[in-house]
């Protein structure tokens, strides 16, 4: 059977200092310094109870900027179209973004976070913690990323964001 139609809820909202999608981190480990907010609902802050027993955090978001979709992309790491599930580019059938951020700690309904690859005011869709005994994988194979440099991603991955220019924004 196939759905015509599947309808989320927010239940929060990520705060974060990325005002404009190009100058924002492509991923988590590109923005280890960058720090921010999840703000959720007055609703669904119950389900934040134990949360700071965790280190890590999955957040999984609506990626509400992003472009229409396209199933052939070129992906941040190089410039070669690649077949879009095989990338983590915004442009989905379905937009949905996910990152793994350091949990710093919780006031209330508000989670402090770092390692922020997300816009700021983008629509939280679930929060699941990091377990290692479940999420860890040693032996992986990395398809067409094995063939950029790790100093070619670093570069590429932070795009142009500087922490001195985005302080006052």
């Amino acid at each position: 059977m196939r759905a015509s139609e599947i309808v989320f809820r927010a239940i929060g909202i990520v705060h974060s200092q990325h005002k404009e999608a190009a100058r924002t981190p492509v991923q988590p480990c590109y923005a280890a310094d960058c720090a921010g907010t999840v703000e959720v609902f007055p609703e669904y802050a119950a389900g934040l109870q134990d949360i700071e027993g965790y280190s890590h955090i999955y957040l999984l978001y609506h990626l509400h900027r992003a472009s229409a979709a396209s199933l052939l992309v070129k992906p941040f790491l190089q410039d070669v179209e690649r077949g879009l599930f095989a990338t983590r580019a915004p442009c989905r059938p379905n937009p949905l973004g996910m990152s793994i951020v350091r949990l710093l700690g919780r006031d209330g309904n508000v989670l402090r976070i770092r390692g922020v690859d997300i816009l700021d005011g983008t629509p939280l869709l679930d929060i699941k913690p990091y377990a290692a005994r479940f999420d860890c994988i040693a032996d992986t194979r990395n398809g067409w990323q094995d063939e950029v440099s790790e100093e070619d991603a670093r570069k590429r991955g932070r795009r142009d964001f500087d922490e001195d220019k985005t302080a006052g924004a």
